[in-house]
């Protein structure tokens, strides 16, 4: 085998009675499949002793400084996910940008499901491809977990083009590459994401999406932030709101 180890034991392997293989047998079977560096990063740590079981909260949520952050960011949209890739938090600005993905919803099943979310994208078929390969980085070794079990599903159910990439195990690290959004309202939007670990969570993610310095998609993105702004309150109506309360 190109790997240099024995066909019995690489049988051992795929039939799961040998579940903590040396580094050197990950690094011989990554490049016998021809990994490139975040694959065969994402194949060592598949190999490595699970950690000991935590009980997780009942109902996770954004750190509540997180949350004070992305809704003073006004021009950037932002929102946080946890390892499922459920929205924990949103600002105005990520909402106005794509409104499936606010607080509460899922960003898979968004994506899969959602017609708004085929039309925003430019090519939707990465971004597709992107999402389910980031969520199988984010979830690693936990693929039994019940709630992920039931997204997983749901969505092969719902979505053939879902089940596919998921089948095909593929996974993405980083998301390095700006993507193109067509929205209804101001247009075509270049933007650059960013995907932030966000410390003292259980695999919390900060996502962000912004435009280049000085560019067409910053002045457009500026605008939908002008249009996402909450109507004034007169001074009339706070004290009629205050004498009311």
């Amino acid at each position: 085998m190109l790997a240099g180890i024995s066909p019995n034991y690489y049988l051992r392997l795929e039939q799961g009675r040998d579940r903590r293989p040396s580094p050197q047998v990950i690094d011989a079977l990554a490049r016998a499949l021809q990994l490139d560096g975040d694959a065969t990063a994402f194949l060592h740590s598949l190999s490595r002793p699970a950690p000991a079981g935590r009980e997780r909260p009942h109902e996770e949520r954004a750190p509540e400084s997180i949350e004070w952050l992305i809704g003073a960011w006004r021009n950037t949209p932002a929102f946080v996910h946890d390892r499922r890739m459920h929205i924990l938090a949103a600002n105005l600005l990520a909402v106005a940008l794509s409104p499936a993905l606010c607080a509460g919803a899922n960003a898979v099943r968004a994506v899969f499901t959602d017609p708004a979310m085929r039309s925003l994208y430019d090519d939707w078929e990465d971004a597709a491809r992107s999402t389910v390969a980031r969520l199988r980085v984010l979830v690693g070794r936990d693929l039994d977990d019940p709630p992920l079990c039931e997204l997983v599903r749901d969505l092969s159910e719902q979505s053939a083009e879902f089940r596919d990439l998921w089948a095909r195990h593929d996974i993405e690290v980083s998301a390095a590459r700006a993507r193109v959004y067509h929205h209804p309202v101001v247009g075509r939007l270049e933007l650059q994401p960013e995907l932030l670990a966000i410390g003292g969570t259980d695999g919390q993610i900060l996502y962000i999406r912004h435009a280049e310095p000085g560019s067409v998609s910053e002045r457009r993105l500026s605008r939908l932030a002008d249009l996402a702004e909450p109507a004034p309150v007169s001074a009339r109506d706070s004290r009629a709101l205050a004498n009311r309360g």
